[in-house]
């Protein structure tokens, strides 16, 4: 039986560190983020901690005004959720700032659009965001 450890620790110890880590799977070579004890690909379960460079492309987003006009996320302003994929082949829902209701026309022209993963402090923990870069 494989001994599990405690990957929500070990993702926050890393964001401590300023590090965004991923599973790389050894049996086929994808990449699971957030990390996952299983392979979406294969399913193998030989997974290693591994860094995320934290490039992607922003591929859809929306914005909407229960969520962005939360006064909890006022630190982020302003921002949408988007689908983002990263250069190393996950895609994942995430908070992406540089675009906004005011922008999001042009933005959409502009899709897929780079973005960069960023560690921001939040109240009592670190979390990522992404934010539009220019190329």
């Amino acid at each position: 039986m494989r001994k599990l450890e405690p990957v929500v620790k070990k993702w926050y110890d890393a964001l401590d560190e300023d590090k965004m880590l991923g599973f790389k799977c050894q049996r086929c070579g994808a990449w699971e983020f957030p990390p996952v004890y299983c392979c979406n690909n294969c399913s193998g379960t030989d997974m290693q901690w591994a860094e995320i460079s934290g490039k992607g492309r922003l591929l859809d987003f929306v914005c909407t005004s229960p969520i962005s006009d939360h006064p909890e996320n006022t630190d982020l302003k302003p921002y949408c959720l988007g689908s983002v994929e990263l250069a190393e082949g996950p895609s994942l829902y995430a908070i992406v700032q540089g675009v906004s209701k005011k922008n999001k026309k042009e933005m959409n022209a502009k899709l897929p659009i780079s973005v960069k993963a960023e560690i921001v402090q939040r109240d009592g923990f670190r979390s990522v965001v992404f934010r539009v870069v220019d190329e």
